[in-house]
């Protein structure tokens, strides 16, 4: 195969797992080739970045010489343990993946933070006859602009530096064989009951130790990893029918949060097209308020505190300041300038260009924050800590300022929930958010110094919102609310009307707007976000949380079993670990955008709890139960 050949052969973006420590984390394929990874943070350099260039982008890939074996895998059970099964004509060997984690000293749900090497273990073991196992280790640092300079320590050891970043490989597929361009070969035969242990490290070069890691103490760093995810996992208290998606999910937004920080990120990639060969491709390894209160609001539902702790720690040293000054999304450490920039020496995933680093919706004007940040001070204040240890004094003082920037900016266009490039609108989604700021920040004030401090203008500003919501966000024809005040168009976010408890549930115009948003955006019972102008080229895949949402209108609305179709056939689209992308081209079933997507599986816990809460009668906003 020619080296433009290979530069076209691309996995499917579903053909990926995620390992995590909740410091580091990367994707490993089926073929057993890890093809991103970040070992520092989750929005650093990538020394493995062969999903967006196949020749560039660098990867290191453990598996058998035959190009035919089969191939299996699973996550050790309610674990982020991936076990990869390699069936061949002359036996069967399994490969494990994993980063060490283990609990802190504080908390059962803490992941503990490492020391200067972050570490990524492989353990082959020969399970019937002999598999004869290629190892090819390929960095490329600084997202492919710089080839390794590798140094063999050892027949077993060997350093690969560039520019910021240093790899330690210490291996027992062995002899190591080190060419001029810094690659590393080496090959074994592995026979039933062998066992080989691979640890990759993570340093800056000025911190780099080349001390062998002893097997026992690997093995034994894969017992407690597994002991520390699933004790995690029992914590999850739903024990409905869908709980296996359900905690799959829970691990996975639990891979994507920081535990140094308590940020949660949107996903672990950038520039996995919505659109094969399109310009949608978004660095997606940052932390909106948005997606965060979904997720907060999420874990807290399924009895994970300690997570939605760390993130009230995070929101509010983050957001200090004036709520003029609130932006939309931060990094990961509460960084504000995330200036995106173009990498034109990538080919991007099967040619989908540009790759981008960073994001320019940081600047942008999303008036619906303060609504998803009111909501996500309610989890702080109702479930996370009794309200008067939550919210202290100065932070009290900025929800307010909060409340009271909603209620000025009112009447201000923005680029709403789905950061369109496009005109700016008065989006209906970011007009209902701005109305639940007020809404929930009365409610907060109420609580925790009584109804008579209730700024009375609040009660005036929020009815005038809800008249203003409910005469021009509302199609005289449909009968359904639409994506922008006087728009005809449609929007799968004005389903929120619902879920946020603006209207109740058996509304007329609740239950026009689920069917038109069915009809008008759905194909195969798969939910478009929108199907409007927003100032890009190209299209893209229905959204899946969108498609969640519509299963909790539905459940929410009493058609509970119409509810249960639609999650089951959104969970029949999941790869073979349970993992689901941004989006899902409708007709095809592949896999879109950015992977895993923290709001696609946050979207399954949602659907799962909501339908079990309809089941039984309770059709209360998540954030009132």
């Amino acid at each position: 195969m020619t080296d433009e050949q290979r530069a076209k052969v691309f996995p499917a973006i579903s053909d990926y797992a995620l390992v995590s420590d909740c410091h580091s984390l990367a994707l490993v394929a089926r073929d057993g080739s890890i093809e991103w990874a970040v070992f520092h943070r989750f929005d650093g350099r990538p020394p493995f970045a062969r999903i967006l260039d196949r020749l560039m982008g660098g990867y290191f890939r453990i598996g058998p010489t035959d190009p035919g074996a089969n191939v299996s895998r699973r996550y050790l059970p309610d674990t982020n343990v991936l076990e990869t099964t390699f069936s061949t004509a002359s036996g069967h060997v399994t490969l494990t993946d994993f980063m060490p984690t283990e609990a802190g000293p504080d908390d059962p749900g803490q992941a503990r933070r490492p020391g200067p090497r972050h570490s990524l273990i492989r353990v082959l073991r020969g399970v019937r006859g002999q598999v004869d196992v290629h190892l090819d280790w390929r960095p490329r640092f600084s997202y492919g602009l710089t080839t390794p300079f590798t140094d063999l320590l050892d027949h077993d050891l060997a350093i690969s530096t560039g520019g910021a970043d240093a790899l330690l490989l210490q291996s027992e597929v062995a002899p190591l064989a080190v060419d001029d361009a810094g690659a590393i070969e080496a090959h074994a035969t592995i026979g039933a009951g062998d066992e080989r242990v691979i640890v990759v490290s993570w340093s800056t070069p000025s911190r780099l130790e080349t001390s062998r890691l002893p097997r026992e103490a690997a093995l034994a760093q894969l017992d407690g990893t597994v002991a520390f995810w699933q004790e995690w996992s029992r914590m999850t208290t739903y024990a409905g029918p869908y709980r296996e998606a359900v905690v799959r999910s829970a691990l996975t937004v639990k891979g994507l949060t920081d535990e140094r920080t308590g940020a949660y990120i949107a996903a672990p990639t950038t520039s996995l097209p919505e659109e094969i060969g399109g310009e949608r491709n978004w660095d997606y390894r940052y932390t909106w308020i948005r997606d965060s209160t979904t997720i907060l609001a999420a874990l807290v539902r399924l009895g994970h505190r300690y997570e939605a702790r760390r993130f009230s720690e995070w929101l509010a040293h983050t957001t200090a300041g004036r709520a003029s000054e609130l932006q939309i999304m931060y990094g990961i450490g509460g960084e504000r300038i995330l200036t995106e920039t173009e990498l034109p020496h990538l080919s991007g995933y099967r040619g989908s260009r540009p790759v981008r680093i960073g994001n320019a919706a940081w600047n942008q004007t999303q008036l619906d924050t303060y609504g998803w940040l009111i909501t996500a001070a309610w989890y702080m204040a109702t479930h996370v800590r009794e309200l008067g240890e939550q919210i202290s004094p100065h932070m009290a003082r900025f929800l307010r300022d909060v409340v009271e920037t909603a209620i000025e900016r009112f009447d201000e266009v923005d680029e709403g929930i789905w950061e369109v490039r496009g005109r700016s609108q008065h989006f209906l989604h970011s007009k209902l958010m701005m109305w639940l700021a007020v809404d929930v920040g009365i409610r907060l004030v109420a609580r925790s110094l009584g109804a008579d401090e209730v700024p009375g203008h609040w009660r005036a500003a929020g009815e005038a919102m809800r008249r203003r919501i409910e005469t021009e966000g509302v199609d005289p024809v449909r009968g359904a609310f639409t994506q922008a005040l006087g728009s005809p168009h449609l929007d799968a976010a004005a389903l929120n009307v619902s879920l946020m408890g603006f209207l109740p549930d058996q509304d007329r115009r609740v239950l026009a707007t689920i069917e038109a948003i069915d009809a008008e955006l759905g194909v195969n019972g798969h939910i478009y976000r929108y199907r409007s102008n927003d100032g890009l080229a190209g299209d893209e895949g229905t959204f899946v949380f969108c498609t969640l949402w519509m299963v909790s209108a539905l459940a929410r609305s009493g058609q509970v079993d119409r509810a249960r179709e639609r999650l089951e056939m959104v969970l029949s689209h999941a790869n073979d670990v349970g993992l689901l992308a941004e989006e899902i081209d409708p007709r095809s079933g592949q896999q879109l955008g950015n992977f895993p997507q923290a709001f696609s599986h946050v979207g399954i816990i949602t659907a799962a709890l909501d339908i079990e809460a309809a089941a039984r009668g309770d059709t209360r906003p998540a954030f009132d139960r």
